[in-house]
């Protein structure tokens, strides 16, 4: 389908009648025209052969061979040519040309909308509350509900989904309830960009912590404006002054600094400044220029999803442009069906949604996942058609794996003089370390390659680091630490990168080698297994020895280990002894328990991770 704006009336069979909304694809796609002169200008939008270009500017096979030729290219008439070729044959016989992208129905989510101005309306924010834990998130989101109730509804009502909307002096704003930023990223990792402004709630008592940071840090990778709510600004100790001064180390800077950033002090609890805080995000939208055009079919993402036993499959709906109404068929993810019941936050019924509603929705044929997109179609034929080929996509998707970026994608890149952006995390055993290898990596970036630093923090690899590198096709260094066997399976399953050193100049190496266009490494790490200590007993004449139970892969006598605590590498070296019982053994798989000692180191704890390795040739 076309991504430019090209409306055709449809019609919808049910009790409403005519459907004025218009097809989110044009109503072409039946008849491709995929090449054609248009005022002068060679319109195609999928490779064409000499015949095929011939045909189309009405120029003969001939003339066009012979230019070809003079050009000292030899083609025949069926030989496709490339872009190139093709933009130099139409300005040789006096046509401008454009190539237009396609986006197949089943791949709806890649559609590019591009409304006339005269169908656009102004459209209310969707925000996310975002912050460190106990930092009053919370209850910000309770003051605001609760006002929202108060204001508007009598009696006690029950909140029925996690999203719900506030007006503001006559504005709507739409807010998400997400566990966090681990949520936010997820959906993001799936595609689905659903919030415009983030506000950040950070105590003023307590300052930017580490959640802070990281909250900071997928904002900022989500390309999502934040604006700064300093919470508790009652309690005893509170410095909001310090809490500004702390954020600017993070790049957060404040209006009243010369940034962009608004901050409202504010206090949750005592509902202090809430208004003043919800006026700012409507002063945000109103800059951000948020519009949509209700007078299309709808299309969205999934916000949360669950099997109800009453009623079926039941899904919270972001609808982010078009109308979504009641009876409409829509595909939800790679499923579809008819909207049988819609409902607000409150349970009650409607009849349609415009841009930023949330709803609860019935009549899907399965549960989708939050981050699913949606789209409603006008017939139930076209939705079942465009249901079957997403779902046989994603099977095909499955069999074939991931596709993320890594160290080869980037020097193939470099190889072929692409210029491209390219994101990099960087996790380490102190803060110092990180951002030394931060400033080292971005001082790599060449005229080819602009270098991301997505963030620099100290700590083991997390399962928020892998959604977060999915989501930003990141690759991750990790100096001095190492993730766990969960950690590793999590980034396989995503396609996420992981790459471990000890030695710093050896990482900025690997990266510079990456960048010049040469071979990576030739040696890779592999981890042959890991095993936890559960139990330390002393022996003399011996040493430490750990009682450990094989959580992964082997164990094997004379392995290179690393002592890991907390994800932090503690020591390296090589294994002392193993033993089954009383006896010495070869190895020891997963599910097994063993004792073992790390030569010439004792400084072994319950719960440290024994990780053996190898060194092994790069496939």
């Amino acid at each position: 389908m076309k991504k430019s704006n090209n409306y055709g009336k449809k019609k919808n069979n049910d009790k409403r009648g005519r459907d004025n909304r218009v097809s989110n694809f044009s109503s072409e796609r039946r008849k491709p025209e995929y090449a054609k002169v248009n005022g002068g200008v060679f319109v195609y939008s999928k490779p064409l052969s000499v015949t095929d270009l011939s045909q189309a500017i009405n120029i003969p096979t001939p003339e066009i061979i012979k230019f070809l030729f003079m050009q000292g290219q030899a083609v025949t008439i069926n030989q496709m040519l490339d872009d190139d070729t093709i933009g130099l044959i139409c300005l040789q016989f006096g046509y401008d040309f454009k190539k237009e992208e396609v986006v197949d129905k089943a791949h709806f989510e890649e559609l590019v909308i591009e409304d006339d101005e005269k169908h656009l309306k102004e459209r209310p924010p969707v925000v996310t509350i975002m912050g460190h834990v106990d930092h009053g998130k919370t209850t910000l989101i309770d003051a605001i509900r609760n006002s929202r109730i108060v204001d508007t509804e009598a009696g006690a009502i029950t909140q029925e989904i996690g999203a719900y909307q506030k007006e503001v002096g006559g504005k709507k704003i739409t807010f998400i309830d997400t566990p966090g930023h681990a949520a936010f990223t997820a959906m993001r990792a799936r595609g689905a960009s659903v919030t415009d402004i983030v506000i950040l709630v950070v105590a003023a008592d307590d300052g930017v912590m580490p959640q802070t940071i990281e909250a900071i840090d997928h904002a900022k990778a989500a390309g999502v404006p934040i604006i700064v709510a300093v919470n508790k600004i009652d309690a005893p100790g509170a410095n909001p002054h310090k809490v500004i001064e702390q954020l600017m180390a993070h790049d957060v800077i404040a209006e009243e600094y010369g940034g962009d950033i608004m901050v409202q002090e504010i206090s949750a609890k005592k509902n202090i400044n809430i208004k003043d805080l919800l006026e700012m995000v409507i002063l945000k939208a109103e800059m951000l220029e948020l519009k949509a055009n209700p007078s299309r079919f709808a299309i969205g993402t999934v916000l949360e999803a669950e099997l109800d036993k009453g009623v079926g499959p039941k899904a919270t709906l972001l609808v982010q442009n078009g109308t979504l109404n009641f009876g409409d068929y829509v595909v939800v993810g790679e499923h579809y069906g008819k909207i049988r019941r819609m409902t607000n936050e409150f349970g009650a019924n409607l009849k349609s949604a415009g841009p930023s509603s949330p709803v609860s929705v019935i009549g899907l044929s399965a549960v989708p996942s939050a981050g699913d997109r949606f789209m409603a179609f006008p017939t139930e034929k076209e939705a079942r058609e465009v249901s079957e080929a997403r779902m046989l996509e994603k099977q095909k998707a499955a069999r074939s794996g991931s596709a993320a970026m890594s160290l080869s994608d980037l020097n193939n890149l470099v190889t072929a003089g692409k210029v491209k952006d390219f994101n990099i995390m960087v996790k380490a055993d102190t803060d110092g370390s990180a951002q030394a290898l931060k400033a080292n990596l971005e001082k790599m970036s060449t005229e080819q390659v602009k270098i991301h630093v997505l963030s620099a923090t100290a700590g083991a690899i997390s399962d928020n680091d892998i959604l977060l590198a999915t989501a930003s096709n990141a690759v991750i260094f990790g100096f001095n630490i190492r993730p766990d066997s969960r950690v590793r399976a999590l980034a396989q399953e995503n396609g996420v990168e992981i790459h471990l050193h000890n030695i710093i100049y050896e990482l900025l190496d690997e990266m510079e080698a990456s960048l010049k266009g040469m071979e990576v490494v030739e040696k890779v790490e592999k981890v042959m297994g890991e095993a936890e200590i559960r139990h330390i007993w002393k022996m003399a004449h011996v040493g430490t020895i750990g009682g450990s139970y094989v959580r992964s892969g082997s164990i094997k006598a004379k392995s290179k280990v690393r002592l890991i605590r907390d994800g932090v590498i503690i020591y390296d070296g090589t294994l002392g002894s193993l033993k089954r019982y009383k006896d010495d053994a070869s190895e020891v798989r997963e599910g097994y328990e063993c004792g073992l000692t790390i030569a010439g180191y004792n400084d072994i704890k319950e719960g440290d991770i024994v990780e053996a390795y190898a060194l092994v040739e790069a496939e």
